[in-house]
C-alpha cells in the first residue's frame, strides 16, 4: 500500500547562526546587489561601496567573500525549504507536486542570481549549518515519499528553471503547460 501524501515532516529545521546586527546587514545588502547587479559584482570592494564603508572593514564581520557566499546559500536555502515544506503542509495528495514545483518556480523566479548561486555552482558543504540543505530538499521527498523520484523531481525542476532563467527555451513556448506537464509526470510517479 501507497503511503499517504504528502508525507509528513520528518527532519528538524535546523537553527541559523546567530549574526551580529551587522553581519546581517552585510548579507542583506550581498542579496541585493547580487540580484541588481549580479555575481561578478559581488565583491568586498563593491559591497564596502554598496554599505558605505571600506572593504577591510567588512572582514571584521564576515571573514571575506567565500563567507558572504556562504551565508547568501544558507539565506537562499532556509527561504526555499521554508516556502516549500509550507506549500507541501498544505497541500492534498492530488496536486502536492504540482504545488510544490510553482512555489519552486516562483522562488527561483523571484530571486535569479541567488537562484544560481544556490543551485548552478557548486557549494561549500562543509561550512554549511549541519542538516540545512537536505531539510531544505526534503518537501520532494514529502511530495513523492520514493528518494530516487524526489531526486529526479528536484533535477527536473532544477533544469526546467535553469532553462526558463536562461531564455533557452524555444520563442511561443508556453512554460505554464511545460510546468503542468512535468507535475503531471511526477504525480502519476508519486508514491512508486
Amino acid at each position: 500500500m501507497a503511503p499517504a501524501l504528502p508525507l509528513p515532516r520528518t527532519a528538524p529545521r535546523p537553527e541559523p547562526p546567530v549574526r551580529s546586527p551587522r553581519a546581517t546587514e552585510i548579507v542583506e545588502a550581498a542579496q541585493r546587489l547580487l540580484e541588481t547587479e549580479g555575481a561578478e559584482s559581488l565583491t568586498m570592494r563593491r559591497l564596502g561601496e554598496v554599505l558605505g564603508i571600506r572593504a577591510p572593514s567588512l572582514y571584521k564581520h564576515l571573514p571575506g567573500k567565500p563567507a558572504v557566499e556562504t551565508a547568501l546559500i544558507e539565506t537562499a536555502l532556509w527561504g526555499i525549504g521554508d516556502a516549500l515544506h509550507r506549500v507541501v503542509d498544505a497541500a492534498g495528495p492530488g496536486d502536492v507536486v504540482g504545488r510544490l514545483l510553482a512555489e519552486y518556480r516562483r522562488f527561483a523566479l523571484a530571486r535569479p542570481n541567488l537562484y544560481r548561486l544556490v543551485a548552478a555552482d557548486p557549494i561549500g558543504r562543509a561550512d554549511l549549518t549541519p542538516g540545512l540543505e537536505g531539510w531544505s530538499g526534503e518537501p520532494f521527498y514529502r511530495a513523492t515519499a520514493e528518494p530516487y523520484v524526489a531526486q529526479a523531481l528536484w533535477a527536473a525542476a532544477h533544469g526546467t528553471v535553469t532553462l526558463e532563467l536562461s531564455d533557452r527555451f524555444l520563442p511561443g513556448s508556453d512554460l505554464d503547460r511545460t510546468w503542468a506537464a512535468l507535475a503531471r509526470a511526477f504525480t502519476a510517479h508519486a508514491g512508486d
